[in-house]
């Protein structure tokens, strides 16, 4: 027995969700090859990670949100309000940098406006974001309306043209990696994030351990609307356009990618690294399909499938438990039936 127990504590790092997540990466990539010569070659994977910067970018302070027990599904929405007032002022002829501040601004009081009615007011995290979602699409129409702004200089719009540093990765993919490691040692080795898991675990004893819980959630908010405004600048350059529906549907990614990545939509669990493999599992999935001529439109089939194995399997254990506490239950009413009286 104390042999089998030492194996099983040996096992259990290759268990990890992390784990599964890069060797289901290795798995689609041998597939992606097998598929197709031109999976592997440098402007299929410039084209990769073109599709996936901007989307990874949002899922970094989602992740941290979602940990911290709460939810926002407006990231994609203050993106394409982003966009929308980068190009509308580039049309009215403000300096670059003067547009980046206000850009950033504005999707800071996005962020502001999410967290003020959901840490002071105590609405729920679900119902602010969706009508929010609406809200910041509708502004982005008013704000651009039917115009398209494609006039930005060319040494911003080369991100969508040339791979960082001669190589096949994205600026918008370089940008995440490094945001990657500032958000995994934010999370994982600072008190500040650890104070994110136990709020999202018990928000009750985050709140008797002396944490502050709604101050810490209003930052969260804050950073995901400047983070998303910033992926809205890239997103941007990257195509050379703003229009009023950029990134319009993207923030089913984002989430599918976050739970995908290991992060529980029930909080208090998940980890950057995760997330991370996420993204490129996503990509890989997404390009090895379409490689082989299959319907675009049909991938949202895919995104829903991998949200439901992404809430079912880590749950498998809690809803297993629950079922045997219910049979046993209902075990013990047919061993002793209650008898009415008359």
């Amino acid at each position: 027995m104390p042999q089998r127990h030492d194996l099983a504590e040996r096992l259990r790092p290759l268990a990890r969700w992390e784990t599964g997540l890069f060797v289901a990466l290795l798995a689609i990539v041998f597939i992606g090859t097998q598929a197709s010569d031109q999976f592997l070659t440098k402007g299929n994977l410039f084209n990769l990670c073109l599709s996936i910067g901007e989307v990874a970018i949002m899922t970094l302070p989602l992740t941290l949100i979602v940990i911290a027990g709460e939810i926002d599904l407006s990231v994609a929405s203050i993106l394409g309000l982003a966009s929308a007032m980068l190009g509308y002022l580039v049309k009215d002829g403000w300096p670059m940098w003067q547009c980046f501040v206000v850009v950033i601004l504005l999707g800071a009081a996005a962020g502001i406006f999410n967290a003020t009615l959901i840490t002071r007011l105590g609405l729920p995290a679900l119902a602010v974001t969706i009508g929010t979602l609406t809200l910041y699409r509708g502004l982005a129409v008013v704000i651009l309306g039917p115009n398209i702004v494609s006039n930005f200089p060319e040494r911003y719009t080369s991100i969508g043209v040339n791979g960082f540093g001669g190589t096949f990765l994205s600026w918008s993919v370089a940008f995440f990696l490094v945001l990657a490691v500032i958000f995994g040692v934010l999370l994982h080795l600072t008190p500040f994030g650890r104070s994110l898991f136990v709020m999202g675990a018990n928000k009750d004893a985050a709140l008797y351990a002396g944490f502050r819980v709604r101050r810490i959630k209003f930052l969260l908010f804050v950073l995901s609307g400047v983070i998303c405004a910033f992926a809205g600048i890239l997103y941007t350059f990257q195509l050379s356009t703003a229009v009023q529906d950029n990134g319009l549907g993207l923030e089913l990614n984002v989430v599918a990618i976050v739970l995908l990545g290991g992060v529980s939509i029930f909080g208090g669990r998940g980890s950057i690294l995760g997330v991370v493999l996420a993204v490129f599992v996503y990509a890989a999935l997404q390009n090895a399909l379409f490689l082989t001529s299959f319907p675009q439109r049909a991938f949202g089939i895919v995104t829903g499938f991998l949200l439901l194995i992404s809430v079912l399997v880590p749950n498998a254990g809690s809803f297993a438990r629950r079922a045997r506490e219910a049979l046993r239950r209902h075990g013990a009413r047919a061993a002793h039936p209650v008898v009415e009286s008359n």
